[in-house]
């Protein structure tokens, strides 16, 4: 039978002279003033007294409150949430990995840093391009990297009098992750916005009018884009960028649509990133550590981050700082190793063949998904999608007043997280859906058949897909005032607050435990 919600906090179930630990008081009280005074606290911290069994119960509440891809399907569109193999996770625990110190001398160091000499080639192979690091901590943090050796780049043109002066603006197309402009205004360039044609790719024409009217950097692309569809004109896309004088940058997040199939590089892309989470299989989600390493064509491998690993005559490995045109560190020590160890670990017990057939899967369950949906979602563009597709709701919203975002919250009551919603932007009500290689053609026909269901209780009962969802420990939030009004932790009553907090603040507030005030 499965519990009821309980809607009090720890906080609620807190007794005096309760206690989970036993804490040693320091014998001197003098101790005390050895602390530095930013430190000290007029009072005891206000912590929960509570017993260890309701310690533990309550953390363990809490974890059976999250949705996570081990418990059930997760068709986040464009942030590829697919299962991670535990294998992996086993692989990069081990005592040699786990335990190795930062900065341990590269002499006793020697598995590791072939781990990742191996794991840089494994991705110039399948980016196509001869230069890899692995330094960067996420697919964002990839991205500036990139930028970063754009511009060191275009810099290096003009002391050598190649170019008169430096470039300012780069190409992004409208339909672009969000971080791609953000990441180009921290490089400090402008962007321009490539619109997209009515097949669903980028505008060439557009293009070309753009990139002969201003001093471009490159262009940033992903393909397949965001729409999940390849972009049918690459081959062209590339030249007019090359003969503007730019350099070609493929955001790497769709790379699992690709991978083992065709290469960034033969396409006549100039930097990579791979968003080793979502093509390679490791943990994604919560803020954790993450990995976005870049490879780079040959004519930018002057300019990649230090250290860098190489192999000597002898077949040692190696750490070499020597690179006068580096952009220089970007990451602490050799980037986030365990999860490169877990990427690592992906290429290898899959083998040439395992990865094209994940790539292969994760098309022909994109492909059989937007078929079965078609009836009731027609499509964005009249093409077959590659890894994910988007369709829109649009119609349902005219007919029934019914939203993508209806429909998504509603998805909870069937025990599916909902996929993304209204992005890409130019497609009205968006749902944007990947079902990744990892799920059985089974669980695509529960999803497939539960958004039928929606779409019929859309006509029939539109109040309850209105009000969903009905399951949920947290019903339907009051989105507008959440985000306004945005506390993310239990605030204790005003009159035993050392900073007294508004009486709308502290109702607003919802943190794991609590019951929503918008319940």
């Amino acid at each position: 039978m499965k519990l009821p919600f309980d809607p009090t906090t720890i906080f609620d179930r807190s007794q005096d002279e309760r206690s989970s630990a036993r804490l040693p008081k320091p014998d001197d009280a003098s101790l005390v003033e050895k602390l530095p005074s930013e430190l000290r606290r007029s009072r005891p911290p206000r912590l929960p007294q509570v017993t260890e069994p309701q310690l533990v119960r309550h953390y363990t509440r809490l974890s059976q409150r999250n949705y996570s891809i081990d418990t059930a399907f997760y068709p986040l569109g464009s942030c590829t949430m697919k299962y991670n193999p535990k294998v992996h996770e086993v692989i990069a625990a081990l005592p040699g990995f786990s335990q190795l110190h930062p900065a341990q001398d590269t002499a006793d160091a020697q598995g590791v840093l072939r781990i990742m000499f191996e794991l840089q080639h494994a991705l110039a192979e399948l980016s196509g391009l001869p230069g890899v690091t692995l330094q960067p901590a996420a697919g964002a943090h990839g991205e500036f990297t990139g930028l970063m050796l754009m511009k060191a780049y275009h810099e290096h043109r003009v002391r050598e009098g190649v170019i008169d002066a430096m470039p300012t603006h780069v190409l992004i197309p409208d339909t672009a992750h969000g971080t791609n402009p953000a990441s180009v205004t921290m490089a400090g360039f402008s962007t321009l916005s490539v619109p997209t044609d009515q097949r669903g790719g980028m505008d060439v024409e557009a293009l070309r009018e753009l990139a002969s009217e201003h001093a471009i950097v490159g262009l940033m692309l992903t393909n397949p884009s965001t729409t999940g569809l390849f972009e049918e004109q690459i081959a062209e896309i590339a030249d007019i960028v090359h003969t503007a004088g730019g350099l070609l940058y493929y955001d790497g997040a769709n790379f699992n649509a690709i991978m083992g199939k065709t290469r960034p590089g033969d396409m006549g892309f100039d930097i990579v990133h791979f968003n080793v989470h979502k093509t390679f299989s490791t943990p994604h989600g919560g803020g954790g550590p993450g990995a976005g390493p870049v490879a780079v064509r040959d004519i930018l491998v002057p300019f990649l981050p230090v250290p860098r690993i190489e192999q000597d005559a002898h077949g040692t490995f190696i750490c070499v700082d020597a690179a006068p045109l580096s952009i220089g560190r970007i990451k602490q020590f050799w980037g986030n190793v365990g999860v490169l160890v877990r990427a690592w670990a992906y290429i290898r017990t899959h083998g040439r063949d395992g990865l094209v057939r994940a790539t292969e899967l994760a098309v022909l369950n994109a492909t059989y998904l937007q078929a079965r949906l078609a009836d009731i979602f027609p499509k964005s563009f009249d093409r077959r999608c590659m890894h994910e597709f988007v369709v829109s709701a649009s119609q349902l919203k005219r007919e029934t007043g019914v939203r993508a975002l209806d429909v998504a919250k509603r998805l909870v009551d069937y025990g599916f997280h909902p996929p993304t919603v209204y992005f890409p932007l130019l497609i009205d009500e968006a749902l944007m859906i990947e079902p990744t290689e990892t799920e059985t053609l089974a669980t695509l026909d529960n999803f497939a058949e539960a958004m039928h269901e929606i779409v019929q209780e859309c006509a029939t009962h539109p109040d309850v897909v209105l009000s969903a969802p009905h399951t949920a420990p947290v019903r339907r939030l009051d989105e507008a005032r959440a985000v306004r009004d945005l506390v993310l932790r239990w605030q204790p009553p005003v009159s035993d607050s050392e900073t007294p907090v508004s009486d709308a603040n502290r109702s607003a507030g919802v943190i794991a435990g609590a019951a929503s005030p918008f319940a």
